[in-house]
């Protein structure tokens, strides 16, 4: 029982800190890339349809990135999500591709981009902190119903706590890297 508890508490943990990575790939540096555009959708014949399923990406140069429509009927409705999106930028048509081209970020741009990389990071380590309070939960109430003993608890959750740590740890780094890379001129 406990090993299930502590192995669920270890994998949701995990996808916290994968949520946050994809949170700051999504944060826009100094270079274009394709994952900026992962959480815009566009209006896809009545259905809000993630971007990368409507066209193909590709960054021909460091701050330029030519989206290609599959299907040339969704170019307006994929041009007006990424023109209503906070990236930014206003794509250029030309019929065939759409080229966005990303200005240099501005220091005062930057170090604003530098607060809502430390928001998702505080987000990240707020939501491990939640799992572990709540698999913390589950052990006390495994004490309290009888089915292990209280020095099988409190190791369970010292190793917890050192799973706590370890994805915490995680995010900070994760965080140390974005920060680094959002003040490269």
């Amino acid at each position: 029982m406990i090993k299930q508890v502590l192995s669920e508490a270890d994998q949701k943990m995990d996808k916290s800190v994968e949520a946050t990575r994809e949170e700051f790939a999504a944060i826009r540096t100094g270079r274009a890339h394709p994952s900026m555009f992962a959480k815009l959708t566009a209006d896809y014949y009545g259905t809000p349809t993630p971007l990368q399923q409507l066209a193909s990406f590709t960054a021909p140069e460091a701050r330029v990135i030519l989206i290609q429509p599959y299907d040339m009927g969704a170019m307006s409705e994929i041009e007006k999500s990424i023109r209503d999106s906070d990236l930014g930028v206003n794509p250029a048509n030309d019929g065939k591709v759409l080229r966005c081209v990303f200005p240099e970020l501005t220091e005062e741009r930057r170090k604003e981009f530098i607060k809502i990389a430390r928001a998702k990071a505080e987000d990240g380590r707020v939501s491990v902190r939640n799992i572990r309070r709540s698999a913390k939960q589950s052990l006390e109430k495994l004490e309290k119903d009888g089915e292990v003993g209280k020095d099988d608890v409190t190791g369970a959750e010292k190793r917890l706590d050192a799973a706590t740590k370890k994805h915490t740890d995680e995010i900070d780094d994760l965080l140390k890297h974005k920060e680094a890379e959002l003040l490269e001129v």
